[in-house]
C-alpha cells in the first residue's frame, strides 16, 4: 500500500514556521498579526476546503474578532446533515489548535490532561468510560464504570446549569467525587500532567474450539506509536493460524493515515494484495495534484483473512469507518455493537503561527467508490457497551456477540449483565466534546 504522509482525517501540510503572536510577528509567510492570521485562514479555506464552492465570495475577515470566529462562520457554508443542520459547523470537524500539541499526540501518542474518557448515560448520569494507564486518574483511582457525583465540590446539575459536563475539565487540579460501581463512594484531588495514550491496551488470540483460532485486539487510536506493535501482533495471529480477527474500535476516533492503510496492509495484504483500499478525493481545484487511490500491499505477517468484526459505537469513526469501510468489499465484514459516528472525510493541516489550521479537506471512498456514510456505518449485531464489565472480557456483551457470530453465523440475542449497561441504538445523550485538540477528537481522551 503506497505510503501517503498525510493524516487520517487529520492530514498534515506544513506551510508555515511557528512564531510571533497575536500583536504581531511573522510565521513564514504569515503575518501573525489578528489580521493576518484572519487572512490566512479565509484564504487555506477558499484553496483547500472540500466543500470551498459553497463559501460565500464576499467575506470581510473584519467583521470576525478572531480566526477562530471566523472559521466558525465558514463552516455554516457546509453541506447539511440528515437533521438538516451544517455538518461541519454541527460536528466540528474542522478547527484550529495547538501545531505543538498536535505534533506531541500523533508522533508520541501524549497530550496533558487527566487521561481518561466519559459518556453519559442517562439525564446527569456520566460515567467513566475508559481510564489510560499511568494517568493521573488512574493513579487517582478512576476506574470504567464509575459515576461521576461532584466536581471541584459542585453537583453534576450545577456543572449542567453552567459551563457544561465537558467545560468542567478545564480546571486543575480538581476534587473528583465519584461513586463506584458497588455503590461506594470517594474523592480525590487530580491535577493534570502529561499521559500517554498506549494505541493497543490488549490483544490476543482466542480458542474457539473445533481448532478454529480467533485474533483479538483493543485499538485506542491511530497514531504512529502503534505501528511496530502491528507487527508483533500480526506474527502472533499468523503464528496460531488466525483466519478470523476482532478488532475493538469502541472508543476510536481515528487518526493518521499511515496508520490506517498500514493496519489496512495487515489485514487485507494477503487476501486483497494490489486492490484498491481506498480512495480519497479533493475538492475540484486541488484534486488533479492530490486525488490518489491506496492498494494493499501485502507484508511478512499480513493475516490470510476471512472474516473481520468490528465492535464498535457512536465514538468510533473517521481512521476506524475508513477500515472497516475499505475492507468491507474484500472480505466479510460484520459491525457489533452500536453505529459508527459518521466521518468519511478527513482534515488537511496548515501551521502558523504557533497554531494548526485543519479543516476538512477530503472524503475517503473504499473500492466500490462508498463513501457517504455521515449518518454511520449501521450495526449489524447490536450489543451494549456494558460498563460493569471489562472490554474484551468474556463476559463482554460485544465480545460475546462477536464470538457468537464466529461460531453460528448469526447475530445472537445476549442480554448484557449488571445495570450500566447502554441499550444499542439507544437515543444518545451529550457526547463527549471531541472538537478541539486532537486527543480529544481521536480518542476521546480528557
Amino acid at each position: 500500500m503506497r505510503n501517503v504522509l498525510v493524516m487520517l482525517m487529520s492530514a498534515l501540510i506544513v506551510v508555515a514556521c511557528s512564531s510571533g503572536s497575536d500583536g504581531g510577528g511573522q510565521s513564514g509567510n504569515v503575518e501573525c498579526s489578528n489580521r493576518g492570521q484572519k487572512d490566512f485562514v479565509l484564504l487555506a479555506m477558499q484553496e483547500w476546503y472540500l466543500w470551498n464552492d459553497l463559501l460565500p465570495n464576499n467575506v470581510d475577515v473584519r467583521d470576525f474578532a478572531s480566526p477562530e470566529e471566523l472559521l466558525a462562520y465558514l463552516k455554516t457554508f457546509s453541506p447539511l446533515d440528515s437533521s438538516g443542520q451544517p455538518i461541519d459547523a454541527a460536528r466540528n470537524f474542522s478547527f484550529i489548535g495547538s501545531a505543538s500539541a498536535d505534533a506531541q499526540f500523533f508522533g508520541e501518542g501524549k497530550f496533558e490532561g487527566f487521561g481518561f474518557g466519559w459518556e453519559q448515560l442517562a439525564a446527569g448520569d456520566y460515567r467513566v468510560t475508559r481510564v489510560f494507564g499511568g494517568s493521573p486518574a488512574a493513579n487517582g483511582g478512576l476506574a470504567r464504570g464509575q459515576r461521576f457525583l461532584e466536581l471541584g465540590g459542585r453537583t453534576i446539575a450545577e456543572i449542567e446549569a453552567a459551563e457544561g459536563f465537558s467545560a468542567a475539565f478545564d480546571t486543575t487540579p480538581l476534587d473528583f467525587t465519584m461513586r463506584e460501581t458497588n455503590g461506594d463512594e470517594f474523592t480525590v484531588s487530580i491535577a493534570k500532567d502529561i499521559v500517554t495514550i498506549d494505541p493497543i491496551p490488549q490483544w490476543r488470540v482466542i480458542d474457539a474450539g473445533g481448532g478454529r483460532m480467533v485474533g483479538y485486539l483493543e485499538f485506542a487510536t491511530f497514531i504512529s506509536t502503534a505501528d511496530p506493535v502491528f507487527d508483533t501482533v500480526f506474527a502472533a495471529f499468523n503464528a496460531n493460524g488466525v483466519n478470523d480477527v476482532i478488532i475493538d474500535l469502541r472508543y476510536n476516533g481515528g487518526g493518521l493515515v499511515s496508520t490506517a492503510n498500514l493496519l489496512g496492509d495487515y489485514l487485507g495484504g494477503d487476501v486483497a494484495e494490489n486492490l484498491v483500499f481506498s480512495k480519497t478525493n479533493f475538492n475540484a481545484d486541488r484534486a488533479a495534484a492530490n486525488n490518489s487511490i491506496e492498494f494493499f500491499d501485502r507484508l511478512a505477517n499480513s493475516v490470510s483473512l476471512s472474516r473481520l468484526v468490528v465492535i464498535a459505537t457512536q465514538r468510533t469513526a473517521s481512521g476506524s469507518e475508513n477500515v472497516t469501510n475499505g475492507m468491507d468489499p474484500h472480505v466479510e465484514v460484520v459491525i457489533v455493537g452500536d453505529r459508527t459516528f459518521g466521518k468519511p472525510v478527513g482534515q488537511v493541516g496548515f501551521e502558523f503561527c504557533e497554531k494548526i489550521l485543519r479543516p476538512v479537506g477530503f472524503q475517503i471512498f473504499n473500492a466500490d467508490d462508498f463513501g457517504d456514510y455521515f449518518d454511520g456505518l449501521p450495526a449489524d449485531c447490536a450489543a451494549a457497551d456494558d460498563l460493569n464489565i471489562p472490554v474484551g472480557d468474556a463476559t463482554d456483551p460485544n465480545m460475546v456477540a462477536a464470538l457468537g457470530y464466529l461460531d453460528t453465523g448469526a447475530c445472537p440475542v445476549a442480554a448484557a449483565p449488571g445495570g450500566l449497561q447502554k441499550p444499542a441504538f439507544a437515543e444518545p445523550y451529550a457526547r463527549p466534546d471531541r472538537h478541539g485538540p486532537p486527543w480529544r477528537e481521536f480518542a476521546g481522551a480528557y
